[in-house]
């Protein structure tokens, strides 16, 4: 529960997590296996039928995201919620996933070693002592690091999730409650408040989650275990610099495993670019002031490029046997094809868009905007930005998706996905490195392959798919 004084600065009490099935991972795709895909899968099929008396399915362990994920955060790199880990694990440099392989120097030296850095950047030597007096390095830290899912969540259950009745119920409290700063908010940056109030709900379901590590400490036991090289060291100087200067203190620099802050879960060099003191008292407060957490998600939409007065997009109805390969135009040609908006307003007459299909030709289909790309430049994930879109609107009134979602369909696990990507791949088409994860990339070769051989061109990977490449020469 969270209470808030008439002055913008908010009062907590802890609440469980909410959990963010699109589970934004730090972590490196696992070890690829050197047998060839279709070995594998012939093993797996195997393995399956004597595993089918014993398990019906696999609903039990979530399920991947059709619209897959892409790791790459601009905004924020957010908690990947988890149970508390058993015994600590052993902390070294072979117990870190994306640590450099140079031997790891002792905790003491390497603050030591910290400080010419940070005094550089202008921090005080009484700042500096202050932040990391009784910092150790965290153990739970390092175990989130390696932590890896074989199943995550499809966009249904993760779009259930993202506008579940409690998060509605809260997010309709608070835009209730700050009114008038979402009003000045959107008047100011030109952002559309309920993607603005969708972005809140998301990253901390309206600031009663906001994560339960001290970010100095967290950050420096990323970047002691050199985890992604130089880039959580870059973040630890941000962050001891930001709370130097007095804009939170350091029993509410809180944050998540990954060091990400505040109310709207800004990385520490976010926070320096985009944070914005909007009640003017001297301190970009994301913590505990909402006016400026607020204040900042909009102002970093709008430096992202969000254009005032387009949408984000909206559901659509296609006609019978519409042609899937009209994916890209102004909404006059979407018009003319015989798109219709699922509200039964009219398509808007100037504009771009393009056909977004989150679960396949099966699923509902939506056309997006430029708008809805901005949004993804605070998570780079279709999942996530379509939740934050369809929060911000279902809060305000909005019906949510409309058409049925396909739950009968079968989630590829890990394996199958990377295997998918390297028939692809081993037929020519750019997939990067096989990893699991179905992003832009990958489903644009899936289009292609789909065009190539008759198939519905909808971008979407399932065990049809696999198996028709598979059966590919």
């Amino acid at each position: 529960m969270t209470r808030f004084t008439a002055q913008g600065r908010q009062h907590r009490t802890r609440t469980a997590p909410v959990r963010h099935p699109a589970d934004r991972n730090l972590s490196r795709a696992g070890e690829c296996s050197k047998a060839h895909p279709k070995a594998r899968i012939a093993a797996r099929i195997g393995a399956a039928l004597l595993a089918s008396s014993l398990l019906a399915s696999c609903s039990s362990f979530g399920f991947f995201s059709v619209a897959s994920v892409d790791t790459t955060t601009t905004a924020s790199i957010p908690a990947s919620p988890a149970p508390s880990p058993g015994p600590a694990l052993a902390y070294g440099p072979a117990t870190v996933s994306g640590a450099q392989d140079a031997p790891m120097q002792s905790f003491s030296d390497f603050t030591r070693d910290l400080w010419p850095e940070a005094a550089a950047r202008g921090v005080s030597r009484r700042g500096f002592d202050a932040a990391l007096a009784g910092v150790t390095p965290d153990a739970r830290v390092i175990a989130l690091t390696k932590r890896q899912s074989e199943f995550v969540k499809p966009v249904w259950d993760y779009l259930d999730s993202a506008t579940s009745a409690q998060r509605l119920s809260r997010g309709r409290e608070q835009t209730t409650t700050w009114r008038a700063s979402f009003a000045a908010v959107e008047e100011r940056f030109g952002v559309d408040r309920k993607v603005i109030a969708g972005v809140w709900g998301m990253e901390t379901n309206f600031g009663s989650t906001m994560g339960s590590h001290y970010v100095i400490e967290a950050l420096a036991t990323l970047a002691h275990a050199q985890y992604r090289g130089p880039f959580f060291r870059n973040e630890l100087l941000t962050a001891l610099k930001i709370l130097d200067e007095g804009h939170v203190s350091r029993e509410n620099m809180i944050g998540s495993w990954a060091g990400a802050m505040g109310q709207t879960q800004f990385m520490p060099t976010s926070f320096v670019r985009y944070a914005v003191d909007f009640t003017g008292d001297g301190r970009r407060d994301i913590w505990t002031s909402v006016p400026d957490a607020l204040a900042s998600t909009g102002n970093y939409l709008k430096e992202n490029g969000w254009v005032t007065g387009l949408p984000w997009g909206f559901e659509v109805k296609l006609p019978q046997n519409y042609n899937f390969r009209e994916r890209n135009g102004d909404f006059t040609v979407f018009a003319a094809s015989g798109v219709r908006r699922m509200d039964g307003k009219a398509l808007p007459r100037t504009g771009d868009a393009r056909l977004f299909l989150p679960a396949g030709a099966r699923g509902p289909a939506f056309l997006v905007t430029k708008n809805f790309d901005v949004i993804k430049r605070y998570n780079n994930s279709d999942s996530y930005a379509l939740g934050v879109a369809l929060l911000g609107d279902m809060i305000h009134g909005g019906a949510g998706v409309t058409a049925p979602w396909p739950r009968d369909e079968k989630p590829l696990s890990r394996n199958e996905r990377e295997d998918l990507q390297r028939y692809l791949a081993r037929l020519g088409f750019s997939v990067g490195e096989p990893d699991g994860r179905i992003g832009t990339q990958t489903r644009a070769a899936i289009t292609a392959y789909q065009e190539q051989h008759g198939l519905i061109p909808d971008g979407h990977p399932n065990a049809a798919l696999l198996a028709h490449l598979a059966r590919a020469p």
